[in-house]
Protein backbone atom coordinates (compact mmCIF):
# COMPACT_ATOMS: atom_id res chain seq x y z
CA UNK A 1 0.00 0.00 0.00
CA UNK A 2 2.73 2.24 0.90
CA UNK A 3 4.55 2.00 -2.52
CA UNK A 4 1.30 2.19 -4.15
CA UNK A 5 0.69 5.38 -2.51
CA UNK A 6 4.37 7.38 -2.87
CA UNK A 7 4.56 6.37 -6.65
CA UNK A 8 0.91 7.92 -7.15
CA UNK A 9 2.16 10.89 -5.50
CA UNK A 10 4.65 11.14 -8.11
CA UNK A 11 2.14 10.17 -11.25
CA UNK A 12 -0.44 12.45 -10.01
CA UNK A 13 1.70 15.48 -9.38
CA UNK A 14 3.64 14.88 -12.69
CA UNK A 15 0.00 15.16 -14.16
CA UNK A 16 -1.03 17.82 -12.48
CA UNK A 17 2.47 19.98 -13.51
CA UNK A 18 1.65 18.44 -16.88
CA UNK A 19 -2.41 20.44 -16.81
CA UNK A 20 -1.11 23.67 -15.22
CA UNK A 21 2.07 24.18 -17.90
CA UNK A 22 0.25 23.38 -21.24
CA UNK A 23 -3.12 24.47 -20.05
CA UNK A 24 -2.51 26.96 -17.79
CA UNK A 25 0.57 28.29 -19.35
CA UNK A 26 2.56 27.96 -16.23
CA UNK A 27 5.57 26.66 -17.32
CA UNK A 28 7.64 27.85 -14.19
CA UNK A 29 5.75 25.24 -12.22
CA UNK A 30 8.54 22.54 -13.54
CA UNK A 31 11.39 24.35 -11.80
CA UNK A 32 9.39 24.89 -8.80
CA UNK A 33 8.87 21.27 -8.14
CA UNK A 34 12.42 20.36 -8.77
CA UNK A 35 13.88 22.83 -6.84
CA UNK A 36 11.95 22.02 -3.99
CA UNK A 37 12.44 18.24 -4.28
CA UNK A 38 16.22 19.20 -3.79
CA UNK A 39 15.33 20.91 -1.03
CA UNK A 40 13.17 18.14 0.32
CA UNK A 41 15.65 15.90 0.56
CA UNK A 42 18.59 18.00 1.95
CA UNK A 43 16.07 18.92 4.63
CA UNK A 44 15.03 15.25 5.64
CA UNK A 45 19.08 14.26 5.66
CA UNK A 46 19.41 17.01 8.46
CA UNK A 47 15.81 16.37 10.17
CA UNK A 48 17.24 12.92 10.48
CA UNK A 49 20.83 13.95 12.21
CA UNK A 50 18.83 15.93 14.41
CA UNK A 51 17.08 13.25 15.29
CA UNK A 52 19.89 11.20 16.53
CA UNK A 53 20.68 12.64 19.52
CA UNK A 54 16.80 12.51 20.82
CA UNK A 55 17.12 8.49 19.80
CA UNK A 56 20.04 8.39 21.25
CA UNK A 57 19.06 9.57 24.59
CA UNK A 58 15.77 7.91 25.01
CA UNK A 59 17.03 4.08 24.25
CA UNK A 60 20.03 4.60 26.13
CA UNK A 61 17.62 5.52 28.88
CA UNK A 62 14.98 2.71 27.80
CA UNK A 63 17.70 0.36 28.42
CA UNK A 64 18.58 1.13 32.12
CA UNK A 65 14.70 0.92 32.61
CA UNK A 66 14.84 -2.83 31.09
CA UNK A 67 18.35 -3.77 32.89
CA UNK A 68 17.01 -2.66 36.74
CA UNK A 69 13.64 -4.04 36.13
CA UNK A 70 11.32 -1.17 35.73
CA UNK A 71 9.85 -2.91 32.37
CA UNK A 72 9.13 -6.29 34.75
CA UNK A 73 7.54 -4.46 37.54
CA UNK A 74 5.03 -2.58 34.84
CA UNK A 75 3.90 -5.92 33.50
CA UNK A 76 3.42 -7.23 36.77
CA UNK A 77 0.80 -4.11 37.32
CA UNK A 78 -0.57 -5.26 34.18
CA UNK A 79 -1.15 -8.64 34.10
CA UNK A 80 -4.55 -8.23 35.97
CA UNK A 81 -5.60 -6.57 32.99
CA UNK A 82 -3.81 -8.59 30.50
CA UNK A 83 -5.58 -11.69 31.82
CA UNK A 84 -8.94 -10.31 31.12
CA UNK A 85 -8.36 -8.92 28.56
CA UNK A 86 -6.19 -11.38 26.58
CA UNK A 87 -7.21 -14.57 28.27
CA UNK A 88 -5.98 -17.12 25.61
CA UNK A 89 -2.40 -15.92 26.88
CA UNK A 90 -0.83 -17.43 30.15
CA UNK A 91 0.27 -14.84 32.22
CA UNK A 92 3.37 -15.92 32.92
CA UNK A 93 4.15 -15.46 29.01
CA UNK A 94 6.79 -13.93 28.08
CA UNK A 95 4.98 -11.76 25.51
CA UNK A 96 3.29 -9.66 28.11
CA UNK A 97 6.89 -8.16 29.21
CA UNK A 98 7.83 -7.37 25.55
CA UNK A 99 4.05 -5.71 24.91
CA UNK A 100 4.71 -3.12 27.94
CA UNK A 101 8.25 -2.65 26.52
CA UNK A 102 6.33 -1.69 23.02
CA UNK A 103 3.72 0.85 25.31
CA UNK A 104 6.37 2.07 26.92
CA UNK A 105 7.97 3.14 23.73
CA UNK A 106 4.77 4.53 22.58
CA UNK A 107 4.37 6.51 25.12
CA UNK A 108 7.91 7.68 25.40
CA UNK A 109 6.98 9.07 21.68
CA UNK A 110 9.96 6.73 20.51
CA UNK A 111 7.64 5.26 17.55
CA UNK A 112 10.64 3.73 16.08
CA UNK A 113 12.07 2.14 19.22
CA UNK A 114 8.32 0.55 19.74
CA UNK A 115 8.37 -1.24 16.25
CA UNK A 116 11.44 -4.29 17.16
CA UNK A 117 9.56 -4.56 20.49
CA UNK A 118 5.89 -4.87 19.06
CA UNK A 119 7.44 -7.13 16.33
CA UNK A 120 8.69 -9.17 19.27
CA UNK A 121 5.69 -9.14 21.27
CA UNK A 122 3.77 -10.36 17.63
CA UNK A 123 5.80 -13.37 17.30
CA UNK A 124 5.58 -14.35 21.04
CA UNK A 125 1.40 -14.25 20.38
CA UNK A 126 2.03 -15.99 17.79
CA UNK A 127 2.82 -19.13 19.25
CA UNK A 128 -0.04 -19.00 21.57
CA UNK A 129 -2.45 -18.67 18.06
CA UNK A 130 -4.24 -21.99 16.60
CA UNK A 131 -4.87 -20.56 13.49
CA UNK A 132 -1.61 -19.45 12.32
CA UNK A 133 -2.97 -17.89 9.19
CA UNK A 134 -5.11 -15.71 11.66
CA UNK A 135 -5.55 -13.13 13.76
CA UNK A 136 -5.91 -14.18 17.17
CA UNK A 137 -8.17 -12.01 19.80
CA UNK A 138 -5.18 -11.42 21.47
CA UNK A 139 -3.01 -10.31 18.42
CA UNK A 140 -6.05 -7.75 17.80
CA UNK A 141 -6.18 -6.64 20.71
CA UNK A 142 -2.61 -5.88 20.96
CA UNK A 143 -3.16 -4.44 17.36
CA UNK A 144 -5.86 -2.17 18.07
CA UNK A 145 -4.50 -1.12 21.24
CA UNK A 146 -0.66 -0.31 19.74
CA UNK A 147 -2.14 1.39 17.23
CA UNK A 148 -3.97 3.83 19.35
CA UNK A 149 -1.38 3.68 22.16
CA UNK A 150 -1.52 6.64 24.61
CA UNK A 151 1.37 8.91 24.22
CA UNK A 152 1.96 10.74 27.16
CA UNK A 153 5.47 11.92 26.69
CA UNK A 154 5.43 12.95 22.56
CA UNK A 155 9.11 13.42 22.96
CA UNK A 156 10.13 13.52 19.13
CA UNK A 157 6.89 16.04 18.64
CA UNK A 158 7.98 18.33 21.11
CA UNK A 159 11.68 18.32 19.83
CA UNK A 160 10.61 18.49 16.12
CA UNK A 161 8.63 21.70 17.69
CA UNK A 162 11.78 22.88 18.82
CA UNK A 163 13.71 22.53 15.96
CA UNK A 164 11.29 24.56 13.81
CA UNK A 165 11.76 27.45 16.36
CA UNK A 166 8.88 26.92 18.38
CA UNK A 167 8.66 29.35 21.16
CA UNK A 168 6.55 26.87 23.64
CA UNK A 169 7.57 23.35 22.19
CA UNK A 170 5.44 21.86 25.42
CA UNK A 171 2.32 23.22 24.45
CA UNK A 172 0.54 20.88 22.59
CA UNK A 173 1.67 18.01 25.57
CA UNK A 174 -1.85 18.04 27.36
CA UNK A 175 -4.19 18.07 24.22
CA UNK A 176 -1.89 15.38 23.11
CA UNK A 177 -2.47 12.98 26.33
CA UNK A 178 -6.41 13.46 26.06
CA UNK A 179 -6.98 13.12 22.41
CA UNK A 180 -4.79 10.22 22.70
CA UNK A 181 -6.61 8.80 25.44
CA UNK A 182 -9.62 8.91 23.73
CA UNK A 183 -8.40 7.34 21.18
CA UNK A 184 -7.46 3.98 23.17
CA UNK A 185 -10.30 4.00 25.28
CA UNK A 186 -12.80 3.90 21.55
CA UNK A 187 -10.35 1.46 20.29
CA UNK A 188 -10.26 -1.02 23.51
CA UNK A 189 -14.12 -0.91 23.13
CA UNK A 190 -14.47 -1.59 20.16
CA UNK A 191 -12.43 -4.79 20.16
CA UNK A 192 -14.30 -5.65 23.49
CA UNK A 193 -17.61 -5.11 22.06
CA UNK A 194 -16.60 -7.17 19.09
CA UNK A 195 -15.04 -9.91 20.86
CA UNK A 196 -17.45 -10.13 23.31
CA UNK A 197 -15.02 -9.91 26.58
CA UNK A 198 -16.79 -9.78 29.87
CA UNK A 199 -15.13 -6.00 30.49
CA UNK A 200 -17.27 -4.80 32.85
CA UNK A 201 -15.74 -6.54 36.18
CA UNK A 202 -14.04 -4.92 38.58
CA UNK A 203 -10.42 -5.59 37.48
CA UNK A 204 -11.04 -4.00 34.18
CA UNK A 205 -13.45 -1.44 35.24
CA UNK A 206 -10.42 -0.38 37.61
CA UNK A 207 -7.92 0.45 35.10
CA UNK A 208 -10.49 1.87 32.76
CA UNK A 209 -12.42 4.29 35.21
CA UNK A 210 -9.10 5.30 36.69
CA UNK A 211 -7.85 6.49 32.86
CA UNK A 212 -10.76 7.83 32.30
CA UNK A 213 -11.02 9.98 35.79
CA UNK A 214 -7.55 10.98 34.84
CA UNK A 215 -8.54 12.00 31.40
CA UNK A 216 -11.98 14.01 32.98
CA UNK A 217 -9.95 15.40 35.78
CA UNK A 218 -7.60 16.92 33.91
CA UNK A 219 -9.89 18.10 31.11
CA UNK A 220 -12.33 19.49 33.68
CA UNK A 221 -9.39 21.11 35.66
CA UNK A 222 -7.67 22.86 32.46
CA UNK A 223 -11.15 24.10 31.16
CA UNK A 224 -11.76 26.41 33.70
CA UNK A 225 -8.42 27.54 33.45
CA UNK A 226 -7.58 30.69 31.34
CA UNK A 227 -5.84 30.04 27.45
CA UNK A 228 -2.49 31.64 28.96
CA UNK A 229 -2.65 29.57 32.02
CA UNK A 230 -3.57 26.07 29.79
CA UNK A 231 -0.62 26.84 27.75
CA UNK A 232 2.00 27.47 30.71
CA UNK A 233 0.75 24.40 32.89
CA UNK A 234 0.93 21.82 29.67
CA UNK A 235 4.35 23.24 29.14
CA UNK A 236 5.37 22.86 32.76
CA UNK A 237 4.01 19.10 33.17
CA UNK A 238 5.39 17.92 29.51
CA UNK A 239 8.86 19.03 30.86
CA UNK A 240 8.24 17.63 34.51
CA UNK A 241 7.58 14.92 33.42
CA UNK A 242 10.34 14.05 31.15
CA UNK A 243 12.55 14.97 34.12
CA UNK A 244 10.96 13.08 36.13
CA UNK A 245 11.26 9.63 34.10
CA UNK A 246 15.30 9.87 33.78
CA UNK A 247 15.30 10.42 36.86
CA UNK A 248 13.02 7.20 38.15
CA UNK A 249 14.87 5.31 35.50
CA UNK A 250 18.64 6.45 36.32
CA UNK A 251 18.01 6.30 40.32
CA UNK A 252 16.65 2.47 40.09
CA UNK A 253 19.38 1.82 38.11
CA UNK A 254 21.61 2.85 40.69
CA UNK A 255 19.57 1.26 43.14
CA UNK A 256 20.52 -2.09 41.11
CA UNK A 257 23.94 -1.43 41.10
CA UNK A 258 24.07 -1.61 37.38
CA UNK A 259 27.05 0.15 35.33
CA UNK A 260 24.54 3.11 34.29
CA UNK A 261 27.39 4.61 31.66
CA UNK A 262 27.76 1.37 30.04
CA UNK A 263 24.15 0.09 29.69
CA UNK A 264 23.34 3.57 28.50
CA UNK A 265 25.76 3.36 25.30
CA UNK A 266 24.93 -0.34 24.92
CA UNK A 267 20.93 1.48 24.15
CA UNK A 268 22.68 4.68 22.60
CA UNK A 269 24.04 2.33 20.14
CA UNK A 270 20.41 1.07 19.13
CA UNK A 271 19.31 5.14 18.84
CA UNK A 272 22.07 5.35 16.32
CA UNK A 273 21.25 2.71 14.36
CA UNK A 274 17.40 3.13 13.86
CA UNK A 275 17.90 7.18 12.99
CA UNK A 276 20.81 5.84 10.05
CA UNK A 277 17.79 3.47 9.25
CA UNK A 278 15.02 6.11 8.97
CA UNK A 279 16.88 8.44 6.93
CA UNK A 280 15.69 6.98 3.01
CA UNK A 281 11.84 7.16 4.88
CA UNK A 282 12.55 10.49 5.56
CA UNK A 283 14.04 11.66 2.17
CA UNK A 284 11.41 9.24 0.55
CA UNK A 285 8.39 10.62 2.06
CA UNK A 286 9.49 14.06 2.28
CA UNK A 287 10.12 14.49 -1.75
CA UNK A 288 7.04 13.01 -2.49
CA UNK A 289 5.34 15.57 -0.12
CA UNK A 290 7.02 18.23 -1.29
CA UNK A 291 6.09 17.10 -5.32
CA UNK A 292 2.39 16.95 -4.06
CA UNK A 293 2.38 19.88 -2.29
CA UNK A 294 4.17 21.96 -4.91
CA UNK A 295 2.56 20.87 -7.92
CA UNK A 296 -0.87 21.84 -6.35
CA UNK A 297 -2.49 18.51 -5.60
CA UNK A 298 -1.87 18.67 -2.07
CA UNK A 299 -3.67 22.12 -1.87
CA UNK A 300 -6.35 20.78 -4.06
CA UNK A 301 -7.00 18.17 -2.04
CA UNK A 302 -7.31 20.73 1.19
CA UNK A 303 -9.55 23.59 -0.38
CA UNK A 304 -12.30 20.56 -1.67
CA UNK A 305 -12.42 20.14 2.37
CA UNK A 306 -12.26 23.68 3.15
CA UNK A 307 -14.98 24.74 1.31
CA UNK A 308 -17.30 21.63 2.71
CA UNK A 309 -16.71 22.82 6.03
CA UNK A 310 -17.60 26.15 5.24
CA UNK A 311 -20.65 24.99 3.65
CA UNK A 312 -21.84 22.79 6.27
CA UNK A 313 -20.87 26.18 8.40
CA UNK A 314 -17.75 24.78 10.31
CA UNK A 315 -15.13 26.98 10.90
CA UNK A 316 -11.74 26.20 8.39
CA UNK A 317 -8.80 26.66 11.07
CA UNK A 318 -7.78 23.49 11.24
CA UNK A 319 -7.56 22.44 7.21
CA UNK A 320 -4.20 22.83 6.73
CA UNK A 321 -3.61 19.97 9.19
CA UNK A 322 -5.94 17.21 7.58
CA UNK A 323 -2.94 15.85 5.73
CA UNK A 324 -1.59 14.89 8.50
CA UNK A 325 -4.84 13.11 9.88
CA UNK A 326 -4.81 11.36 6.35
CA UNK A 327 -1.85 10.26 5.85
CA UNK A 328 -1.51 9.00 10.14
CA UNK A 329 -3.00 6.09 9.07
CA UNK A 330 -0.58 4.83 6.30
CA UNK A 331 3.11 5.62 7.62
CA UNK A 332 4.44 7.38 10.45
CA UNK A 333 7.01 8.74 8.61
CA UNK A 334 4.86 10.29 5.82
CA UNK A 335 2.52 11.72 9.18
CA UNK A 336 5.73 13.43 10.25
CA UNK A 337 6.62 14.86 7.01
CA UNK A 338 2.95 16.78 6.71
CA UNK A 339 3.40 17.88 9.52
CA UNK A 340 6.90 19.28 9.08
CA UNK A 341 5.76 20.25 6.14
CA UNK A 342 2.90 22.30 7.72
CA UNK A 343 5.16 23.95 10.50
CA UNK A 344 7.67 25.09 7.60
CA UNK A 345 4.48 26.94 5.71
CA UNK A 346 2.90 28.26 8.31
CA UNK A 347 4.95 28.63 11.48
CA UNK A 348 5.99 26.47 14.31
CA UNK A 349 3.54 28.04 16.69
CA UNK A 350 0.20 28.39 14.33
CA UNK A 351 -2.45 27.15 15.02
CA UNK A 352 -2.25 24.25 11.85
CA UNK A 353 1.09 23.76 13.05
CA UNK A 354 -0.62 23.35 16.64
CA UNK A 355 -3.32 21.02 15.36
CA UNK A 356 -1.22 18.94 13.57
CA UNK A 357 1.25 18.40 15.96
CA UNK A 358 -1.89 17.35 18.44
CA UNK A 359 -3.23 14.92 15.45
CA UNK A 360 0.42 13.28 15.35
CA UNK A 361 0.58 12.31 18.87
CA UNK A 362 -3.21 11.28 19.07
CA UNK A 363 -3.29 7.51 17.44
CA UNK A 364 -0.32 5.55 15.35
CA UNK A 365 0.44 4.48 11.91
CA UNK A 366 -2.62 2.00 11.57
CA UNK A 367 -2.66 0.43 8.27
CA UNK A 368 1.06 0.14 8.25
CA UNK A 369 1.10 -1.57 12.08
CA UNK A 370 -1.08 -4.06 10.70
CA UNK A 371 0.11 -4.64 7.69
CA UNK A 372 4.15 -5.05 9.12
CA UNK A 373 2.98 -6.84 12.33
CA UNK A 374 1.21 -9.47 10.98
CA UNK A 375 2.83 -9.83 7.64
CA UNK A 376 6.04 -10.40 10.09
CA UNK A 377 4.11 -13.94 11.27
CA UNK A 378 2.28 -14.17 8.35
CA UNK A 379 -1.29 -13.77 8.92
CA UNK A 380 -3.56 -13.27 6.18
CA UNK A 381 -6.88 -13.22 7.71
CA UNK A 382 -6.99 -9.81 9.74
CA UNK A 383 -10.36 -9.77 11.03
CA UNK A 384 -11.85 -7.24 12.86
CA UNK A 385 -8.19 -5.62 13.52
CA UNK A 386 -8.82 -2.58 10.58
CA UNK A 387 -12.24 -1.67 11.29
CA UNK A 388 -11.79 -1.38 15.18
CA UNK A 389 -8.45 0.77 14.13
CA UNK A 390 -9.73 2.87 12.25
CA UNK A 391 -12.74 3.58 14.63
CA UNK A 392 -9.99 4.45 17.35
CA UNK A 393 -8.17 6.06 14.56
CA UNK A 394 -11.54 8.23 13.67
CA UNK A 395 -12.04 9.29 17.59
CA UNK A 396 -8.59 10.41 18.26
CA UNK A 397 -8.44 12.80 15.01
CA UNK A 398 -11.55 14.09 16.26
CA UNK A 399 -10.47 14.45 19.61
CA UNK A 400 -7.47 16.19 18.34
CA UNK A 401 -9.39 19.31 16.65
CA UNK A 402 -11.55 19.37 19.78
CA UNK A 403 -8.59 19.98 22.19
CA UNK A 404 -7.05 21.93 19.79
CA UNK A 405 -9.19 24.87 19.69
CA UNK A 406 -10.17 24.37 23.34
CA UNK A 407 -6.03 24.76 24.21
CA UNK A 408 -4.62 27.08 21.43
CA UNK A 409 -4.33 30.80 22.17
CA UNK A 410 -2.34 32.40 19.34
Amino acid sequence: MLNILWTSFFLISFIAAAVQSFWFGNSGIWSEISNQLFAAATNAFQLSLNLTGMLCLWLGLLKIAEKSGLTELLAKALRPLFKVIMPEVPTDSPAIGSIVMNMAANILGLDNAATPMGLKAMEQLQTHNKKKDTASNAEIMFIVINASAITVLPISILMYRHLQGSANPSAVFVPILLATSCSTVAGFLAVAFTQKLKIFNRTVLAYLVGLMALVGGMCAYFYHLSPETRLQYSETCGNALILFFIFLFLLVGFIKKLNLYETFIEGAKEGFQIAVQIIPYLVAMLTAIAVLRYSGVLNGIVWCFSQFFEFIGVDTGFIPALPTALMKPLSGNGARAMMLETMQNYGADSFPAFVSSVMQGSTETTLYVIALYFGAVKIAKTRHAVPCALFADLIGITAAIVFSYLFYEG
